[in-house]
């Protein structure tokens, strides 16, 4: 897969693809509408972090890009590359229980507070990991 040149985009299937991990300076586009939604991404080497309508989606330490995320009721799906050992943290819904899956291996099961936040590290490069978080 490729960094994305734009910052942020949307997919054909209507997923959001963001973020680039191999840029020095800091990059930032705010005010990206799809639908009635309002996205605000920043992004380089450090950080990636996608906000909707002021509230923090996906965040990573250090930075990387994100491709195809989709976020459903029950599942929450997207390929993710970068460099090294990276934190990701998503806001989902509050006081639930999650199972993490990267390229298909379980990686945890977890239960969010009354914010909804979720943080996991996983090991990246340039062949991108495939995420899902399923909702029990």
């Amino acid at each position: 897969m490729a960094v994305i040149n734009e910052i942020i985009c949307t997919e054909a299937d209507g997923s959001l693809s963001f973020g680039n991990y191999k840029v020095a300076q800091k990059q930032k586009k705010e005010g990206f509408a799809v639908g009635s939604d309002v996205y605000k991404v920043r992004t380089h080497k450090d950080v990636t972090r996608l906000s909707k309508n002021g509230t923090l989606v996906l965040e990573t330490v250090p930075g990387a890009t994100v491709h195809s995320l989709k976020i459903g009721e029950r599942v929450t799906t997207f390929d993710v590359e970068g460099n090294g050992s990276t934190m990701i943290t998503l806001e989902l819904t509050g006081d639930s229980t999650y199972s993490i899956y990267v390229d298909d291996v379980n990686l945890d099961k977890v239960n969010t507070n009354m914010t909804g936040k979720i943080s996991f590290s996983v090991e990246l490069d340039e062949n991108a990991k495939e995420v899902r978080i399923e909702k029990h």
